[in-house]
């Protein structure tokens, strides 16, 4: 089975693209904080300038 892959953003500017568990070790947070960043939710409480993770 695959993983699906995302690509982090903070603002504009791509940072990393990988799985969940990749980008949570990138910025050396939780996996779930990883998939929290894609949600309409997390988006509508933060700036342009947050992390986005699609």
């Amino acid at each position: 089975m695959k993983s699906k892959e995302y690509a982090l953003y903070r603002g504009n500017t791509l940072l990393q693209i990988g799985t969940a568990d990749e980008l949570a070790a990138f910025k050396q947070v939780k996996r779930k904080t990883i998939l929290f960043y894609a949600t309409p939710s997390y988006r509508k409480r933060t700036s342009e300038k947050s992390f986005k993770v699609d």
